[in-house]
């Protein structure tokens, strides 16, 4: 029982790290996955296949080789050469998704309750300060808290735009706008997508996987996460493919459907969102700071103000914007992550069929 509660510990912090702001709000699935019409369903089950391996991998390698950070990960994986530049490259790409958190929380703050976008960002970035401030394992709790509220409410709004669609599934495709997908072909933003997920995952789930009790642990941890995710992808997309005639005018599209349904259910969404939010800038954030510092040292506590005050000015570029290029850069980045696991995998099932 112990074992399960850490594993449902691991995996609910997992999927809080993946569901940020692009997630909750939408507009991630909907530029790698909905707009490709009723063929995202699909997409959603390839993709979905290629996280569910990758998350439990992730977790295993981090308990494997007790990573400190994600460069040990890396080392091990890829070398020293060719390891350090993906590190550095992460490194960057792990400051730019808490970068776009900024900005979401900008604009949910905006579209949900009127406040200035700068007065949102800050309020996030104040939050984020405080929890980065506090130790590994608190930090993993603050992170696992949010994900029930979340998939409650999620499966909430997809049941009931499912039930009651604005455009039936036989006319999705008339309203879908494939032109605006991150890669075009619904199979490549599948795979695309897949390695982004990993990307954001993959320094938060390696320490995950070094601070649990066993490898098994570990690893359903991983699997749990990887399978709320899915669920997750399956329901938004569901949920956004009912209302595909409006959801491309919306910035905050599951807004949007959570509204319709009732002002009280977009409220409680409004605060998902900026909860998921802060959980992912968190999430991000921290495996950057500790590439760079041992956490509470003299370093750490420059590096971390210094870090949050220019991705506050950084974050004014705007939501969306920042979504459709910085995402599919990071998912390149983990299809490296997500190939050097695969082939790992295949090199350890070799090694046990061969011959004693």
């Amino acid at each position: 029982m112990q074992n399960f509660r850490q594993a449902l510990k691991i995996g609910f912090a997992y999927t809080g790290v993946v569901v940020g702001a692009g997630f909750s709000t939408g507009q991630e699935i909907l530029q790698f996955f909905t707009n490709n019409g009723a063929v995202s369903i699909f997409a959603i089950l390839l993709s979905g296949l290629l996280i569910l391996f990758t998350g439990k991998w992730t977790a295993d390698v981090g308990f494997d080789i007790k990573a400190e950070s994600h460069v040990d990960s890396l080392l091990n994986m890829f070398g020293n050469i060719f390891g350090r530049i993906i590190d550095i490259v992460l490194a960057f790409f792990l400051y730019g998704v808490a970068v776009i958190m900024f900005a979401g929380a900008g604009s949910t703050f905006y579209e949900s309750f009127g406040v200035a976008p700068w007065i949102g960002s800050l309020i996030l970035i104040i939050g984020v300060y405080i929890t980065l401030n506090m130790g590994f394992n608190r930090i993993v709790l603050a992170l696992g808290a949010i994900t029930p509220y979340l998939l409650a409410l999620v499966v909430i709004i997809a049941v009931v735009n499912f039930l009651s669609p604005a455009v039936s599934l036989g006319e999705v495709d008339q309203h879908a706008q494939p032109s605006e997908t991150t890669f075009g072909p619904w199979w490549w933003d599948a795979i695309t997508y897949s390695g982004f997920t990993i990307a954001v995952a993959f320094s938060f789930l390696t320490m995950m996987g070094s601070d649990s009790s066993s490898r098994k642990v570990a690893g359903w941890g991983g699997m749990i996460g990887s399978i709320i995710i899915i669920l997750l992808m399956f329901l938004i997309n569901n949920g956004l493919l009912a209302r595909m005639d409006q959801v491309n005018e919306f910035e905050l599209p599951m807004l949007l459907l959570a509204n319709e349904i009732h002002p009280i259910l977009g409220f409680l969404l409004s605060i998902a969102m900026l909860l998921v939010i802060y959980n992912t800038a968190v999430g991000m954030l921290y495996p950057f700071l500790v590439r760079f510092s041992q956490p509470k040292s003299r370093r750490y506590n420059i590096l971390l103000p210094s870090a949050l005050i220019l991705g506050y000015f950084l974050s004014f570029v705007g939501f969306a914007d920042l979504v459709g290029t910085v995402y599919p850069v990071m998912g390149y980045v983990g299809l490296l992550l997500g190939l050097a696991m695969f082939f790992k995998w295949i090199k350890l099932m070799m090694a046990k069929k061969a011959p004693q």
